[in-house]
C-alpha cells in the first residue's frame, strides 16, 4: 500500500539519493494552507527542500483527478513560502519530532530546541547554510509511471525544475519482499520521454500519400 512505502522511504531516505547525496527527512503527512497533504519532506545536503510524493502504481496514478507531477509541483510552490530554517522547523520539523519523539535522543530538549538543532548540524556539515531553500526539489516514486507523467517531468528538467522519478518495485521470493530502485528520470537526453504527435502525423501522411497517388491504367 501506499502508506507502507511511505513508511518504507521515511525511515530509508538514501534509497532514493543520488551518489553523494543525502537527505534529513523533516515531515511527513504535512498539510498547506489549502489542506493539501504531502508525503513526505527532507531537506538534502545542498539545502533544498525535497518534496517526496508518493503512489502505489499506475493506475493509482491515473485514477487521480490531478495529475501526479501537478499535484508535486502545488505542494512545492508551498514549501517555497519557507524563509529560514527556523520558519521549517516551527512549521513542520518540530511537529514531526514530537510525533516521532522516541526515534530521537533521549533528552530534556524541547521539539523545537531539537529541531533546530538537528537541521542546523545537517546544513553545517554539509556547508548548505547560505543555500538552504533557494531551490525546491521534487522526488516522485511509483512502481510504474505513465506515459504522460514520464513527458511532463522530462519537460520540466529541460526547464529548470528539479524533478525526479523513481520505481520501486517490489519482488516477492519465498516469504521475503525484496524493493528493486531504479531511476528513471532525470536522464541527460529527454526526447524518448516527450509525449509526441506521431500517430496523427503518420496519418495525415498516409491520407495526403493516397490522395495524390495516380489512377493506374488497366
Amino acid at each position: 500500500m501506499e502508506n507502507d512505502i511511505e513508511e518504507l522511504l521515511r525511515c530509508n531516505i538514501d534509497m532514493v539519493c543520488d551518489e553523494e547525496e543525502s537527505m534529513l527527512i523533516v515531515g511527513r503527512q504535512v498539510r498547506n494552507a489549502h489542506h493539501g497533504r504531502s508525503d513526505l519532506t527532507a531537506v538534502d545536503n545542498n539545502g533544498n527542500i525535497v518534496l517526496i510524493e508518493i503512489k502505489r502504481d499506475r493506475k493509482d496514478i491515473e485514477s487521480r483527478k490531478e495529475a501526479f507531477e501537478f499535484q508535486a509541483i502545488r505542494y512545492a510552490a508551498s514549501y517555497a513560502t519557507i524563509e529560514n530554517p527556523e520558519d521549517l522547523v516551527n512549521k513542520i520539523y518540530a511537529p514531526y519530532i514530537e510525533k516521532y519523539r522516541t526515534e530521537f535522543e533521549n533528552e530534556p530538549l524541547t521539539s523545537t530546541d531539537l529541531g533546530n538543532r538537528k537541521l542546523t548540524e545537517f546544513l553545517h556539515v554539509n556547508e548548505a547554510q547560505a543555500n538552504f531553500n533557494k531551490n525546491q526539489k521534487i522526488i516522485l516514486v511509483a512502481s510504474e509511471f505513465n506515459e504522460q507523467t514520464l513527458s511532463a517531468v522530462a519537460w520540466l528538467n529541460s526547464n529548470g525544475v528539479i524533478i525526479s522519478c523513481y520505481k520501486l518495485i517490489p519482488y516477492k521470493i519465498n516469504r521475503d519482499v525484496y524493493i528493486n530502485v531504479e531511476k528513471v528520470l532525470p536522464l541527460n537526453d529527454y526526447n524518448d520521454y516527450y509525449v509526441d504527435f506521431f500517430e496523427k502525423t503518420t496519418a495525415l501522411k498516409t491520407r495526403k500519400k493516397t490522395i495524390t497517388q495516380k489512377p493506374t491504367k488497366d
